[in-house]
């Protein structure tokens, strides 16, 4: 099994306080960050996990999918089990509709590999209830295949529809063990759709680690502990320039082209891409790998922040030549690494009723543990107009642990929300993280709160499970009523949690 010798940084030739810049700048610039990983030299020099995260926990990877979807691909060719200038559809005649378009009836897999189908965008969106592969031969086209770049995730859906059906396995379990001397976890696994394929564009599930080993494998060109485990001249093609990006790229640093099912970068290297901040940056001209993983949903540039740190605070300072460094420096790094942690929310505005934890303890009493309740059980003439209400909720409340005797200010609460008369909660920290696990979907979370005015409680939470997001609570108390605002952040679930609600305070 692939294992890393680890090293400190300065014995790579990089200066550690550099790494640790890059990391608490991302902090200021409100990046959650969930681990970061570097390897150079072969030599894994900085291996960070943000509390709760830790090295064996599973994170959604969402479209390094892609990637591994691409080497099954590569994997099957080696084989001659496929070939890429194959039509696609002669492996898919059940999904065929009567009326094939020529378009789609041209499609190639090495159009497919290098996101130049003749779909602008992902056709299983359009309704996923039905059956995901099939939308990709049944929508009408926009153009012909192998024109254009347009980035379409049913097509790496359909191509690791193909790889499970040509093995006769989920195509995950036949990565690993074709290339076992990786060692993968065993615990990771990919989501299905609703049809029972492996989501190959965007439901892998596993650790950091797992990732890091990804990027080496295709740095290395697939020759691991003297095995060629996939073809050099496949893994070329997939890591090079294949098409141009300029026009549709998401981001600045993915504007430099695209492989197979893997994204170039400005640096001369290559980058397996996930949504919310999931990178494996590979870097030939510093002998260096990065990795990421992070939630950046609904950050603006957020994606980008993290390769600019990365570009701007580690890679000036390269040297190639070992560093000095004492017992000391070392010693004050690895306690650095270890502390990482995900922050809690903290003030952010700097108007001066904003940002402060100024609700007085008689103000806190006044609404603490009261029960407001929504628009479907509040008595109509109570109400100044109807309140959209399709989830059901009875209402919401708040409840707050007592202040401790030092600080005299509360350090945590709970949230908690009634739907058709079912309680549920959320335990947060003020100032602190609070984990559990998120009522009606049982996935592991971590939450924090802060008072935006003397009124205003935000709390946010933290998905950190299988999917990967976040739930936002703007609470606005009145005198006797509260309004309740609602935000997800997250791809496919928690859609109970949009939108407003009125309520006023139970008599």
């Amino acid at each position: 099994m692939l294992t890393f010798t680890k090293a400190s940084p300065e014995q790579v030739g990089i200066p550690g306080f550099r790494i640790r810049n890059c990391l608490e700048r991302l902090n200021r610039k409100g990046i959650p960050m969930h681990s970061f990983l570097l390897l150079r030299h072969n030599q894994l020099v900085t291996e960070g996990y943000y509390a709760p995260y830790t090295a064996k926990t599973l994170h959604r990877m969402f479209s390094i999918s892609k990637s591994f979807t691409a080497i099954a691909i590569g994997l099957l060719a080696d084989e001659g089990k496929l070939s890429l200038s194959d039509p696609v559809i002669q492996y898919f005649p059940e999904k065929l509709p009567q009326n094939l378009h020529p378009w789609i009836a041209e499609m190639t897999i090495r159009d497919m590999l290098m996101m130049r189908t003749c779909h602008a965008a992902t056709t299983y969106k359009a309704n996923v209830n039905k059956d995901w592969v099939e939308s990709f031969f049944t929508t009408p086209p926009t153009h012909p295949a192998g024109k254009v770049f347009h980035y379409d995730t049913s097509s790496a859906h359909t191509l690791c529809a193909l790889a499970e059906k040509l093995t006769g396995t989920e195509m995950l379990h036949y990565i690993k063990k074709k290339l076992s001397p990786l060692g993968l976890s065993e615990a990771s696994y990919m989501l299905k759709d609703p049809f029972g394929v492996s989501m190959g564009g965007s439901g892998l599930v596993a650790t950091p680690m797992d990732i890091l080993k990804l990027g080496y494998f295709l740095y290395k060109k697939g020759l691991i502990e003297g095995k060629q485990l996939l073809s050099s001249s496949y893994i070329n093609e997939a890591t090079s320039n294949l098409t141009e990006t300029c026009i549709t790229a998401p981001l600045p640093s993915e504007a430099s082209g695209y492989g197979y099912q893997i994204w170039q970068n400005e640096q001369g290297g290559f980058v397996c891409y996930g949504m919310g901040g999931q990178l494996v940056i590979v870097l030939p001209d510093y002998d260096m790998i990065c990795v990421t993983t992070a939630d950046t949903q609904g950050i603006g540039g957020g994606n980008q922040q993290i390769y600019d740190a990365v570009y701007e605070e580690i890679l000036p300072y390269i040297q190639e030549e070992a560093l000095p460094v004492t017992s000391q420096t070392m010693y004050d790094y690895e306690d650095y690494i270890r502390s990482l942690c995900m922050m809690p929310l903290k003030p952010q505005s700097a108007a001066p009723a904003h940002g402060k934890n100024t609700f007085t303890l008689k103000q806190i009493s006044a609404v603490n543990d009261v029960f407001f309740e929504t628009a479907k059980n509040a008595p109509a003439s109570s109400l100044p107009f109807p309140q959209p209400n399709p989830w059901g909720y009875d209402g919401f409340s708040v409840r707050f642990i007592s202040p401790t005797e030092e600080t005299n200010a509360f350090s945590e609460g709970i949230l908690t929300f009634s739907i058709e008369e079912r309680p549920y909660h959320i335990h947060f920290g003020l100032g602190s993280l609070k984990t559990g696990k998120f009522p009606i979907y049982n996935m592991n979370y971590a939450a924090s709160g802060i008072w935006l005015t003397d009124n205003t409680l935000y709390i946010k939470v933290h998905i950190i499970d299988a999917s990967i997001g976040s739930v936002h609570f703007q609470l606005s108390f009145g005198e006797d009523d509260l309004t309740v605002f609602m935000r997800k952040q997250e791809g496919t679930m928690f859609n109970e949690f949009s939108g407003h609600l009125y309520c006023q305070k139970r008599v």
